[in-house]
């Protein structure tokens, strides 16, 4: 299978997206043609475990990888000892309504499920390319995928990984997640600025002719641990599969009925996803994106205006916070929109408008809708009280959306994080209770007596080692990283 970059439409292959993690022409990677499930195919996928399924489905998406490769890694980045209650397991709340709970993993955080694989995709990918440089992996991060992406990657083989996040722009959980990461191959920076500073400074980086002439006579290679990277959405496409067989057999669901996703989404990865796996034959009905205050990609879906030029709120749930939603370069793309002349007006102008035909292809496959903090912070009230489920504010997002939409038919609400990742909000939420992170999770703890996990609590003591705050703009992250190379 041949991919295809989104702007000059370059061609490559699967596994030399992954290496180089975004085109040449600073487009993103798309499959030239989606691989297709029947309802016999699914049948069968129904009966595999987890890591069975991620390596027959990852196998359709990129065949250079053999299922059996496949399943060496699906094993070990899926298996018992880094999931450890479960890799998705989707809660009923009633007839027609469930969770699919993504935050079992190391990081309590659905970014786990690709950054766990990436970095044997990758090592793999180098291999078949013979090529032999040391991947400088950089991430920019509102929360979650700096320290899965840390996670995936501290000492793995000889890459190094360095990530940018907001300063005051997570949780007190997400930042020392980060900042008390083991490994002497990893380092991290804080910005003075948002999510879409950081990543707008990385996507300069993979620009800057300059920084990868020195990075390559280093022997180094630059590449991308965010979702502009295939090999993070190609993993995720495997959930969405795994809901549907799992609903099926628990008979909450007949085989081939169609299934609703909600998705809380920022940078557009997660939900496109779901529409990709849509287009690959799963019975996906409606795909609700669901968006915090910060409601751009409402405003878009509804009314086919990209206008970033707005007032950048921070909220209760911040790895949504985010104005600049790289994925939907891929989804416009693949829906025959010409990305290149869009995202050049982005970037000149702040904003971009698409076709009336291109607005009624994008509303035939999305529904949208937004909540603020006051809203999905009731919502998790509402969820905790009616059906004695605890749901971090990320989730609320999506929970309150679904209830204003009042969308019929089967439906899944995608969770993307584990409630005690942003547990002051939530024991506030349900007790009014006005406590510290990790206050407040020994709080969540007592009243609920829902275990929290032990990655969690044992941030609390755990001495930072990351501490720097760096300004925002490119050339400041260029010379952190050069400096740390010691280039």
């Amino acid at each position: 299978m041949r991919y295809i970059s989104t702007r000059d439409l370059l061609l490559s292959t699967g596994s030399n997206a992954i290496i180089s993690g975004i085109g040449a022409d600073g487009g993103l990677y798309v499959p030239e043609s989606f691989p297709q499930f029947s309802i016999e195919d699914i049948e069968e996928l129904s009966g595999l475990s987890y890591a069975e399924k991620a390596a027959k489905i990852i196998n359709t998406y990129l065949p250079e990888y053999s299922v059996a490769e496949l399943e060496g890694f699906t094993r070990a980045a899926y298996g018992d000892e880094r999931f450890t209650d479960g890799v998705a397991p989707v809660k009923r709340l009633n007839d027609n309504l469930a969770v699919l709970e993504l935050f079992h993993g190391p990081t309590c955080a659905f970014k786990d499920f690709a950054l766990q694989m990436l970095p044997s995709l990758l090592s793999s990918a180098l291999k078949k390319n013979n090529d032999n440089r040391t991947p400088l992996v950089l991430a920019a991060t509102s929360g979650d995928t700096g320290k899965a992406a840390l996670d995936g990657f501290y000492n793995e083989g000889n890459s190094k990984i360095c990530v940018f996040y907001p300063h005051g722009g997570t949780s007190e959980v997400q930042k020392k997640q980060m900042t008390t990461q083991n490994g002497e191959n990893v380092n991290v920076f804080a910005i003075s600025g948002n999510f879409d500073d950081a990543q707008r400074g990385v996507k300069n980086l993979f620009a800057d002719r300059d920084f990868l002439e020195s990075l390559d006579k280093a022997g180094y290679f630059l590449t991308s641990a965010n979702s502009i990277n295939w090999g993070r959405l190609v993993s995720q496409i495997v959930y969405y599969f795994s809901a549907y067989c799992d609903m099926v057999n628990r008979e909450m669901l007949e085989m081939g009925e169609k299934l609703n996703i909600v998705v809380p989404t920022g940078n557009f990865g997660n939900i496109l996803a779901g529409f990709m796996a849509k287009s690959s034959g799963l019975p996906i009905g409606k795909i609700v994106c669901a968006s915090n205050a910060n409601n751009i990609l409402t405003d878009f879906i509804n009314t086919g205006v990209y206008d970033s030029k707005r007032k950048f709120i921070k909220t209760a749930s911040p790895s949504m916070d985010i104005l600049i939603s790289s994925n939907l370069e891929r989804l416009l793309y693949l829906l025959g929109s010409s990305t290149k002349e869009l995202m050049e007006d982005l970037k000149t102008s702040g904003r971009y408008e698409v076709s009336a035909g291109m607005l009624l292809k994008l509303q035939a496959n999305f529904q949208a809708g937004f909540a603020t903090d006051t809203e999905s912070l009731s919502a998790i009230k509402y969820a905790y009280d009616k059906f004695s489920y605890l749901m971090d504010t990320h989730t609320a997002v999506a929970f309150k959306v679904f209830s204003d939409l009042n969308i019929s038919g089967k439906s899944i609400i995608v969770s993307t994080a584990s409630p005690y990742k942003f547990a002051a909000d939530v024991l506030g939420a349900i007790s009014n209770e006005d406590l510290d992170d990790f206050s407040a999770i020994k709080q969540l703890k007592s009243i609920t007596g829902i275990p929290a996990p032990l990655s969690l609590t044992a941030l609390e003591n755990k001495e930072e080692r990351f501490k720097a705050v760096i300004g925002k703009d490119s050339k400041q992250m260029k010379e952190a990283v050069l400096n740390w190379l010691k280039l």
